[in-house]
C-alpha cells in the first residue's frame, strides 16, 4: 500500500459526494469545528474570505493574515471570532512577527490554510531579489508554515491546504533561473512554477508530517468568478488567450465555466476536514475530490502534472527554499 505520493500514486478520485458544482455550505453540514483554530492567509477577500466565514460559522477561531489589514476589518466587519493580523508574505521579518506573536499564545494550530497568491503581474523583485510570484506563492508560505510548525504539532491532529492551481500546467520548476535572472519573463511561466512549487512542497510536507498526525494538501478552487486575483492583468494577455472578445467582455462559453466563490472555496474546507482523507495526504485535490493524474497532459482543465509530484522534485526544492529562505525547516 502506498504511503505517500510521490509521482502521483495516490492520485486518484475517490468517492467523496461532492462535485463541482458542490458548495461549502454542501461540504461542512453535519461538520463542528467548536474550539478549533485556523489560520488563513488572505482570509479577508475571494475565496478566502469565505473559507473564513465558513470556519467561523462550523464554530472555529480563524486568524486571518492580510496585508491590508484596513481592508481586511472593512470587509470582516460584524465577523465574530476572527483575529485580524498584518502581513506580507514576501517580507520574512513580517511573516516572523506574527509567527513569534501566534507562538507566544501557546495555542495549537488545526488548520492553516495559505490561500494568499498573486497572479499576472510584471517583474517584480523582492528585496531578495526573488521573483514576486514565486515569493509569495511558495516561499512566504513555506517560511510560515516552517515557523508555525511547534502549533500544528500541537494540535495533534492538523492538516495544511496550500492554494495550487491548473496554472502549474503552464511551467515545471526551474531550478536553474528561479527568478528569472537570465531568461526572459513571461507572468505566466512565473505563475506556473510557483504553482509547480506549491504541489511540490505539500507533497513532500506530507510525507515528512504524518507521523506527527499534520496532512497537507493542495488545491485546485477552479476558475472562480468575483475574486481580485486579477486586478493587475493585461486585458490584451485575456483576449489573446480567448477570455475575452475584442470588446473586452467575456466570452459567454468561458464564463459558463466559473465558479461561484462558494463552489470555488468547497475544495479548501473539503481538504481540511474530511474525514474521508484522515489516511490520504499529499494529494492534489480539485471539484471537491482528489484529481486525476495527467500522465500524458491531455486532461484539459483538470487532472495534476507528475513533474509537479516527483520525488526527486520535491526533495530537491525542499532545499532550495530552505536556501532561500535562509531557514532550516526541521520537521521534528
Amino acid at each position: 500500500m502506498k504511503t505517500n505520493n510521490y509521482q502521483g500514486a495516490l492520485q486518484k478520485p475517490i468517492n467523496s459526494g461532492f462535485n463541482a458544482k458542490s458548495t461549502t455550505a454542501d461540504v461542512m453540514k453535519g461538520i463542528d469545528l467548536t474550539g478549533k483554530i485556523a489560520i488563513v492567509t488572505g482570509g479577508n477577500v475571494g475565496i478566502g474570505l469565505e473559507t473564513t466565514k465558513t470556519f467561523i460559522a462550523a464554530g472555529a477561531t480563524v486568524v486571518v493574515l492580510a496585508r491590508d489589514t484596513e481592508k481586511a476589518k472593512k470587509n470582516l466587519e460584524g465577523v465574530s471570532n476572527v483575529e485580524i493580523e498584518q502581513i506580507d508574505l514576501s517580507n520574512p521579518a513580517s511573516i516572523d512577527a506574527f509567527a513569534e506573536k501566534f507562538l507566544a499564545s501557546d495555542r495549537p494550530l488545526h488548520f492553516l490554510i495559505n490561500n494568499a497568491g498573486i497572479m499576472w503581474v510584471p517583474l517584480r523583485k523582492d528585496s531578495r531579489g526573488f521573483e514576486s510570484q514565486l515569493a509569495t506563492n511558495h516561499l512566504g508560505h513555506f517560511h510560515l508554515t516552517a515557523r508555525l510548525w511547534h502549533a500544528l504539532k500541537k494540535a495533534k491532529g492538523a492538516r495544511v491546504v496550500n492554494l495550487s492551481s491548473y496554472g502549474h500546467h503552464y511551467a515545471p520548476f526551474n531550478f536553474e533561473d528561479p527568478n528569472f535572472d537570465h531568461r526572459d519573463y513571461q507572468t505566466l511561466l512565473g505563475y506556473g512554477q510557483s504553482k509547480t512549487a506549491t504541489n511540490l512542497f505539500s507533497v513532500e510536507l506530507d510525507n515528512r508530517a504524518k507521523e506527527f498526525n499534520v496532512r497537507a494538501y493542495c488545491v485546485h478552487p477552479g476558475s472562480v468568478a468575483g475574486t481580485d486575483l486579477a486586478r493587475e492583468a493585461d486585458m490584451e494577455l485575456f483576449k489573446q488567450m480567448g477570455i475575452l472578445d475584442e470588446t473586452g467582455n467575456i466570452r459567454p462559453e468561458v464564463a459558463a465555466t466559473l465558479k461561484t466563490i462558494p463552489e470555488g472555496a468547497a475544495t479548501t474546507v473539503w481538504c481540511a476536514t474530511s474525514s474521508l482523507l484522515n489516511e490520504l495526504g499529499g494529494v492534489y485535490c480539485e471539484d471537491v475530490n482528489i484529481a486525476e493524474l495527467d500522465s500524458q497532459n491531455k486532461l484539459a482543465g483538470h487532472g495534476v502534472l507528475p513533474y509537479s509530484l516527483d520525488e526527486n522534485n520535491a526533495k530537491r526544492l525542499w532545499k532550495l527554499s530552505e536556501t532561500m529562505t535562509g531557514l532550516q525547516f526541521q520537521v521534528i
